[in-house]
């Protein structure tokens, strides 16, 4: 069985502590219930278990143990509820829980199946319950012939051809036009009858100004 301690004040407040052996309470490291208030001595008091039942003693504290606000000298026997005090830091006591066997039996009723009530399906539904027919029955249902093609499956007829069309008749392809490649020798006298142009053209210009600045003269 295990006793809890659950704390009111200081450092571990709301916490609860389980007590399912002898504990030391006090300051030091050694203490299975260490609290680091300095108020608290370094060996400051004892939880004994006994017979299932929790007691605390006081181990000469300088600031003491009480029990619902008494201060105590010797081992005193804790129950549920009491307020045990370390000093200054308050502990309430939790005690076990009672056995699952002295509680009463609880008698269940037990519970009635009610009808089900049956619910008309279409036909859609009742082909999606069915589901899909596997591959074996699909080639069970359907007959085949002696080149083991299916008998009942018929294939589908073109769609007819439309009076005038020649389905043979292959379209001609348009002419794409382009530019002849201009030859070398084009270019050379097409340059060299540019080249007398503006030989000319600069020669008319000499004999004008030459003729102006004689007239003028």
């Amino acid at each position: 069985m295990t006793w809890k301690l659950q704390a009111i004040t200081g450092e571990f407040t709301g916490q609860e502590i389980s007590v399912d052996h002898d504990l030391l309470v006090g300051r030091g490291q050694d203490a299975g219930l260490v609290l680091q208030a300095a108020e608290i001595s370094r060996k400051h008091a004892a939880l004994v278990l006994k017979a299932d039942q929790l007691w605390v003693q006081d181990l000469n504290s300088s600031n003491g143990t009480f029990v619902n606000d008494l201060r105590i000298e010797q081992e005193v026997q804790l129950h549920e509820g009491d307020i045990v005090q370390f000093a200054g830091l308050k502990f309430s006591v939790l005690a076990p829980a009672e056995q699952n066997s002295d509680l009463p039996e609880i008698e269940v009723e037990p519970v009635t199946e009610k009808p089900v009530q049956q619910v008309l399906k279409t036909p859609a539904q009742e082909m999606n319950d069915a589901g899909m027919p596997s591959l074996s029955e699909r080639a069970v249902e359907t007959s085949l012939g002696h080149e083991g093609m299916p008998k009942s499956v018929e294939v589908p007829k073109p769609a007819p051809i439309p009076v005038g069309v020649d389905v043979k008749v292959q379209a001609e392809p348009e002419p794409i036009p382009f530019e002849q490649p201009v030859s070398r020798v084009e270019q050379e006298k097409e340059q060299q009858k540019n080249a007398s142009v503006g030989l000319m053209t600069v020669i008319v210009i000499i004999i004008l100004a030459v003729l102006a600045w004689l007239f003028f003269k």
